[in-house]
């Protein structure tokens, strides 16, 4: 009950306040970086605010959780003011990203879905006001890998290739990744169909695992070509 009557006093121009300082304050946040960068890439910049991002989703999603010992609860119930503002962090980043990668002119399908479903989701939730539970968790389990996403193409910018600690990173992301994504991503999928939730919101929680399950598969590739590429060579391989 509280939570329904904290977030009636959110307006529809209030989300979008939130999302447009979001814009510009992600917006903002690449120009430092460029400027206090100048000789790294643009994909380096923008990995460096993708990683802000990630950091500040976990933390406010962490924050939004009522009660630990069920973090998942309730099910479509009304968004707190706390669960709505995380989504519109990171909607707002999504489409600061989106708008990012289309001037670098790195449109690929792959890519495109993502920000679709990421932004009409999101977009979805803020607009009905509910759904916010399972969609902070969903938030949550699609950002806590990110930070590794981005260390493993910076440390390639850095000069840092084929080492140690180049596996060390790709390994534990896999990890990460896996049981998130594919560990608790369909137990979280299940509960939002199988609640009572607008079917808009049901049908992006299908379109986030099927995305989830398609990345899984290419960094499974990804991680046997790294550790055959670390295997030690049979004797008189290179006689």
């Amino acid at each position: 009950m509280a939570a329904a009557v904290e977030s009636s006093s959110i307006s529809g121009s209030n989300v979008v306040s939130w999302v447009a300082s979001g814009v510009v304050l992600w917006s903002t946040a690449f120009v430092v970086v460029r400027a206090l960068f100048p000789k790294r890439s643009y994909d380096f910049c923008n990995r460096a605010v993708s990683t802000m991002h990630a950091v500040a989703a976990v933390c406010l999603a962490c924050l939004s959780v009522a009660d630990w010992r069920c973090p998942v609860c309730p099910l479509a119930a009304a968004s707190s003011p706390r669960q709505m503002k995380a989504l519109a962090v990171t909607l707002s980043y999504m489409v600061y990203d989106a708008a990012c990668c289309h001037l670098n002119g790195d449109v690929r399908l792959d890519n495109t879905v993502h920000h679709l479903v990421s932004i009409v989701g999101i977009g979805a939730g803020l607009a009905y006001q509910r759904c916010g539970t399972e969609m902070v968790a969903s938030l949550f389990i699609t950002e806590i890998s990110s930070p590794l996403l981005h260390l493993r193409e910076i440390l390639k910018e850095f000069g840092v290739r084929d080492t140690d600690l180049n596996l060390l990173v790709d390994v534990l992301f896999a990890v990460i990744f896996s049981l998130a994504r594919m560990g608790v991503g369909p137990y979280l999928m299940y509960v939002t169909v199988a609640a009572d939730n607008p079917i808009l919101i049901k049908a992006m929680a299908m379109g986030l695992q099927l995305v989830s399950a398609y990345w899984f598969l290419r960094i499974l590739r990804m991680v046997r070509y790294k550790l055959g590429k670390k295997k030690p060579s049979p004797p008189g391989k290179d006689n």
